[in-house]
């Protein structure tokens, strides 16, 4: 009998939900990522766009697909994504993280939210593993997150993705705007953070608020920052790869990163 590799751990901006019609530079080489991605027991995902107000584990069966957004291209309400789920391997999860002393509770019924169904449509296009979501504390900050990810590290070694999924830059009130320097504001942000990222200094990302350019700019909620802090947390100290994503729309970085896995190119 085969055992699992052990897999990686994924921060992915999922940008705009136009992401999923207009791949850019990050959907190739979340692509060339998955193809490298053997032996996947299933993927844990923390999103931006599930918080709650304890931590919740998803155990639905089958879930469907939530189109999580208004006013955008019709062909975005039709898409599915109908990745089975993993109630299993969401009572294992629950039982890890309370044992981290995260109090737990379990959702029978969610679908997944864009932030999973959208970068996975490039990561793992057949939609054949099971996909299960961990949902992000209203609470939370960077420390908590951090902490989050850590308690979830042990799901690699099952051969179960963990995914963070955000946005490295998200100020949609600026999104589309022409001055060059809302572009120059984020893309200093993004090298900020990159630069701590592959140095490991955990003490500078977790008090990113007061120390990096822009912080409050780039991110005037912290919701899709945090899910960074959850991959660096079950990432440890293992290598990093970054993703070079670019920008879209003026102002969403599109970086994402790979702990302890294969480059993305």
């Amino acid at each position: 009998m085969n055992r699992p590799s052990t897999a990686p751990a994924l921060f992915v901006s999922h940008g705009a939900p136009t992401f999923a019609l207009e791949p850019g530079l990050l959907g190739p080489k979340l692509k060339r990522l998955g193809e490298q991605l053997s032996r996947l027991t299933a993927v844990a995902v923390v999103s931006a766009h599930w918080q709650t107000a304890s931590v919740q584990v998803m155990r639905t069966a089958a879930p469907g697909t939530i189109h999580d957004f208004g006013g955008f291209p019709p062909a975005l309400y039709r898409m599915q994504y109908p990745a089975p789920g993993a109630p299993a391997l969401a009572d294992e999860t629950g039982a890890l993280l309370e044992a981290a002393g995260f109090e737990v509770t379990f959702d029978e019924r969610r679908g997944l939210d864009h932030g999973v169904w959208v970068p996975l449509l490039y990561l793992l296009p057949a939609a054949q593993v099971p996909v299960f979501q961990v949902s992000l504390p209203f609470a939370s900050d960077a420390e908590q997150a951090l902490e989050l990810g850590q308690a979830l590290k042990p799901l690699r070694q099952r051969g179960i993705l963990v995914m963070g999924s955000g946005s490295l830059t998200h100020n949609l009130r600026e999104m589309g705007q022409s001055d060059p320097g809302h572009t120059s504001y984020a893309l200093e942000f993004t090298a900020w953070v990159r630069r701590q990222v592959q140095e490991r200094n955990i003490e500078a990302l977790t008090d990113y608020r007061r120390r990096a350019p822009h912080a409050l700019r780039a991110h005037p909620t912290e919701e899709h920052f945090l899910p960074l802090l959850v991959a660096v947390g079950a990432g440890g100290d293992e290598n990093v790869d970054v993703i070079d994503g670019g920008m879209t729309y003026g102002v969403l970085s599109m970086e994402s990163y790979v702990f302890g896995g294969p480059a993305a190119g």
